[in-house]
């Protein structure tokens, strides 16, 4: 009789560039571990699964009290300064061989993630079916509990 796989449970809320990368980078390493995979994608997190928005995540300056290079509040308000910060992630990424959130997303689906697509808030923002990458389901709360009462580790990002 073989082992039960560990399960990994996540919960996706964030779309900026930050917050993509957690859960795409835990999903993928768990699925490599042979763990079994869920990644719930709710509320500004289901972003990440519309059709060609993962290479338009952005990083907003303003808030991100933790930038590596500190930038005044006030001027990461200033025109701009998103695409900039942006611009500098990315470069900084690339820098370090990171791979790119749809080379991620690629991977988490080809290693048999499931995704899915929060329903309550694809209601909420008025998102339709059609806008979503085909290979993610919908859902809704009860889904992911079903999934994720039998998690070995459960996240939320």
């Amino acid at each position: 009789m073989s082992e039960k796989k560990k399960r990994v449970a996540i919960i996706a809320s964030k779309a900026d560039i930050p917050g993509a990368y957690p859960p795409l980078l835990l999903a993928t390493t768990a699925a490599a571990m042979d763990y079994e995979v869920g990644i719930f994608f709710t509320f500004f997190g289901l972003n990440m699964l519309k059709k060609k928005k993962l290479n338009k995540l952005k990083v907003t300056p303003a808030g991100q009290t933790a930038m590596p290079m500190p930038i005044p509040q006030i001027v990461g308000m200033l025109p701009g300064m998103t695409d900039m910060a942006t611009a500098m992630m990315k470069s900084w990424m690339k820098k370090a061989n990171v791979a790119k959130l749809q080379d991620l997303m690629d991977i988490a689906i080809e290693s048999g993630v499931r995704i899915i697509a929060c329903e309550m808030t694809m209601s909420v923002m008025k998102i339709k079916r059609k806008q979503l990458i085909d290979e993610c389901e919908v859902g809704g709360a009860a889904t992911f509990l079903e999934y994720a009462s039998e998690a070995d580790i459960q996240l939320f990002i």
